[in-house]
């Protein structure tokens, strides 16, 4: 066992209870799931809404997992095959207990400044902008891609170094007091809320419900801690008493609005950065964002807000923003080349197919029609169902026709029974196609796309939008020079 273990033996014994039969090797992470696992981490056969992990401990330790963390009673399956961690029968699920003990015992052993992050729309794009500007200021462990939930925050928790610097975990819910139990496991010394908006409306009665639900991330703050909320919310007062009834010391808010703390003084969008002038508690601050789109740019005063209250470096965190960009799924651009006539000109893809809500579709039709097309190009949108909207979601679907015609979208595909609505709320030249899913409009997305457009894909993650972002990179993205892939490796 090497000093640079995550975990030695007689760590995990002690923070799990379990009991290790066979000698590990070096742990080097943790992991769920076997597709993604890497040599040395420590495996978790949780079980899941579909299988039990421990049908995948034998594949785990295959693959080269340092131990498998099991339930007592199946240990005995599996020590022949390679060292396991057997824990006490405990709960509906053991293993998850035990990886939430495993938590509580990273979370108790570091020094690091914790940051965590909720809000109805961009708690993701926030948490990778924190990662990004503290990462060059300190060693920071963040939530991979969106593990937020019950067994996202603990498996994050678990898998941080004790030297980490800087901490950042992203919260999620859809029910009411899901986020109760993991703020209190990561004990954050900084919580933002990045807005309120009617996102899994149909778990809730109300809009006021849902602020209440994001609001209990304040109740696990260290004593002394910084609330972060944002002013422009309509729910803001509504928040302000949730970070009142916290062990907070400080609240401070970011947004437009006059009283704000942190303030967008003007934001300047441009097709493939964003420029804002801000005031970060009434020092004048002017920073470039690469991730375009005013939604990044509000979210972008919260981040500042939250390196003030870590009294980390604000300058040299403003300066990381210019190199910020979007992740796969969330904005990402892509360059097309199709052709034209005897030649090919390009268009441009932007996928955000990760996942979708009112809020989230009215920021992408905002940024979409901030994209310079070229001559005859067109702003298309492609558009899949937003779920757990309960009875509103017609409602909600048909009322995007607004924005759609405010930011002058040309052409709109709609996919799933509840986008219908939008579709036959649009003009005759505004419609292209409509399915009940993906794949029934795809052929006509790849047909219609001509050189200059520029096309964005989002939707809700189970509507599969993604496969339309694919066969359209498929068919017409621009491959990367192979020479700038190099010089970027070296940077």
């Amino acid at each position: 066992m090497t000093d640079a273990s995550l975990w030695t033996p007689a760590a995990l014994e002690a923070a799990t209870g379990g009991s290790l039969r066979g000698e590990p090797r070096p742990i080097a992470g943790a992991s769920i799931d076997t597709r993604s696992l890497e040599p040395g981490d420590l495996f978790f056969a949780i079980r899941g809404e579909a299988r039990d992990g421990h049908d995948f401990v034998t594949a785990a330790l295959d693959k080269g997992a340092g131990a498998a963390v099991v339930a007592a009673s199946r240990a005995g399956e599996f020590e022949k095959i390679g060292p396991v961690l057997a824990v006490p029968e405990e709960g509906d699920d053991p293993v998850l207990e035990a990886m939430r003990r495993l938590g509580l015992a990273a979370r108790a052993r570091t020094g690091a400044a914790i940051v965590a992050v909720t809000g109805s729309v961009g708690k993701t794009g926030t948490k990778e902008a924190l990662r990004h500007v503290l990462s060059a200021q300190g060693a920071t462990h963040a939530s991979v891609a969106s593990y937020n939930n019950h067994w996202g925050v603990p498996l994050t928790l678990a898998r941080m170094p004790a030297e980490s610097r800087f901490g950042v975990f992203e919260i999620g819910m859809n029910h009411g007091a899901e986020i109760l139990p993991l703020t209190a496991m990561v004990r954050p010394d900084v919580a933002l809320i990045t807005t309120v908006e009617p996102v899994h409306i149909e778990h809730f009665r109300s809009l006021s419900a849902i602020a209440d639900a994001k609001g209990e991330i304040f109740s696990g703050l260290k004593p002394g801690g910084v609330a972060v909320i944002n002013r422009d919310n309509p729910n803001y007062e509504r928040l302000l008493a949730h970070a009142h009834a916290s062990r907070a010391g400080r609240v401070i808010t970011f947004g437009e609005h006059a009283s704000a703390d942190v303030r967008a003084q003007r934001i300047l969008t441009r097709p493939d950065v964003s420029v804002v002038d801000a005031t970060v508690m009434g020092i004048p601050v002017t920073y470039q964002l690469g991730t375009p789109g005013r939604h990044v740019a509000m979210n972008s005063l919260g981040v500042l807000a939250c390196i003030h209250a870590l009294g980390a470096d604000l300058a040299r965190a403003a300066l990381s923003l210019a190199a910020l960009k979007p992740p796969v799924g969330r904005g990402e651009r892509t360059a097309l080349r199709i052709e034209q006539g005897a030649g090919e000109a390009e268009a441009f893809l932007i996928d955000e197919s990760y996942n979708a809500n009112p809020a989230s579709i009215r920021a992408a039709l905002a940024t979409l029609a901030s994209i310079e097309t070229g001559p005859k190009g067109r702003r298309i949108a492609v558009l899949g169902d937003m779920k757990e909207l309960g009875a509103a979601g017609e409602t909600l679907h048909r009322e995007l026709a607004d924005a759609v015609a405010a930011n002058g979208i040309d052409r709109v595909f709609a996919v799933g029974p509840l986008m219908a609505h939008l579709f036959e709320a649009l003009p005759m030249p505004v419609r292209g196609a409509a399915g009940l899913t993906a794949a029934d409009v795809t052929d006509a997305v790849l047909a219609t796309l001509r050189p200059g457009d520029a096309v964005m894909v989002k939707g809700s993650n189970s509507m599969r939008m993604v496969r339309i972002v694919e066969a359209v990179k498929a068919r017409y993205a621009v491959a990367p020079d192979p020479r700038e892939a190099s010089l970027n490796a070296v940077r």
